[in-house]
């Protein structure tokens, strides 16, 4: 009896420290999403949905709304600025660029600061550029993440400093993370300079996995006395195909930075070890004949417009499974017409879904052949009733 007791308990224990795909694996921080940055897959995920001060992790927003400003040409890299009073007051704490009054600075140098020290007085400079005060500044960035889908999420100001109300999920973080690299990644080579002098005082970059961790790049880290101690990382590593994986981290609410430091290392260890990127289908394969109403033929081949991919653990690459979600098509149909969705599918979960199109043009079919066609369909129909 104690023995079975002492299995059932174990099975227990084994079950609630599942995470994704029913790995056994636990991380010791409180708070923590792994993603495949590509897709957007995630890999692990605790405690993903809890809202909580973000600290300078908000500064990524910050960040994201710089470089599409850059893209659409509303900034340019050595655009100036004066700081203001704002900006460079003594009441602004935390980590700085130390700017001086009325001091012109490139916009560059405050995307430089803001990346590599986590300077706060450069945050609220380009957000007073930008949009004429970081008041302003800060409904921008929450409009941002409405649209991103950060569903539990709420700026208050453009650093991340304490601010009643103001909360990012891990969840949250690991989207606007991936908006970054994937979109933005000219960010990456920012993020690797170890160092920033301005002003004539030099500062070492804050981010731990730097040279630490192989393929580590980039992202953020996070300290406040309410937040404790985050880290967002991200690295690329080769996989044994010669693919490039990249996975994103996110670690909150550790008690030190040497614990965050341990908890990025070990969950992206956790991924690039145990996980491998696996293509199902290449693009431009035909995967499927779909059906066509009026259709000049019965169906149309349909392809995909991309490789068919996922992130799988490994040994389990075969037991990825192509599911195909059609669309309902009815001619004429235009070559590359969308088709629906490719599903690669792991233990019944959906982890891609990957956009089919028609591989070939279809012209509607003639009156005389509609009219055959609706005939048999309703004698079938009779047979099958």
């Amino acid at each position: 009896m104690k023995k079975r007791l002492c299995s059932l308990i174990l099975i227990f224990i084994l079950f609630v420290s599942m995470p994704v795909y029913g790995q056994v694996f636990d991380t010791a921080a409180g708070v923590a999403v792994l993603m495949e940055a590509a897709s957007g897959q995630i890999l692990y995920a605790k405690n993903e949905s809890v809202p909580r001060p973000p600290a300078s992790i908000a500064k990524m927003m910050t960040l994201l709304l710089a470089f599409e400003a850059l893209e659409r040409g509303d900034l340019a890299w050595d655009e100036t600025t004066t700081v203001s009073r704002n900006a460079w007051s003594k009441e602004v704490e935390g980590s700085k660029m130390f700017l001086d009054i009325n001091q012109e600075v490139s916009i560059r140098d405050l995307i430089s600061g803001i990346s590599i020290v986590s300077a706060n007085d450069g945050c609220i400079a380009l957000a007073e550029h930008l949009y004429g005060s970081e008041a302003a500044f800060v409904q921008h960035m929450n409009r941002r993440a409405q649209e991103l889908g950060m569903t539990n999420t709420v700026f208050k100001n453009s650093t991340g400093l304490p601010a009643e109300g103001q909360v990012m999920s891990a969840m949250d973080i690991a989207i606007l993370a991936r908006e970054l690299v994937i979109n933005h990644p000219e960010i990456l080579t920012i993020e690797m300079e170890r160092e920033f002098t301005f002003n004539g005082i030099k500062q070492q970059n804050r981010n731990p996995l730097l040279g630490r961790f192989p393929g580590a790049d980039g992202l953020k880290t996070g300290w406040t006395t309410e937040s404790g101690f985050s880290l967002v990382g991200t690295a690329k590593q080769a996989t044994p195909d010669n693919a490039q994986l990249r996975l994103i981290s996110v670690v909150l609410n550790t008690g030190s930075d040497r614990e965050r430091l341990a908890a990025s290392q070990e969950l992206l260890n956790h991924g690039f070890n145990s996980f491998r990127l696996t293509t199902a289908a290449k693009k431009g394969e035909t995967v499927a004949q779909v059906p066509v109403k009026d259709g000049r033929r019965l169906t149309v081949p349909v392809t995909i417009g991309a490789d068919a991919s996922a992130v799988v653990p490994r040994g389990r690459e075969n037991e990825l499974k192509l599911v195909v979600e059609q669309q309902e098509l009815a001619a004429p149909l235009e070559l590359g017409a969308p088709a629906g969705y490719l599903l690669l599918q792991l233990d019944d979960k959906t982890l891609q879904r990957v956009p089919l199109q028609t591989a070939e043009e279809m012209g509607r079919a003639n009156f005389v052949v509609r009219t055959f066609r609706s005939i048999l369909a309703f004698f079938r129909g009779l047979l099958n009733g």
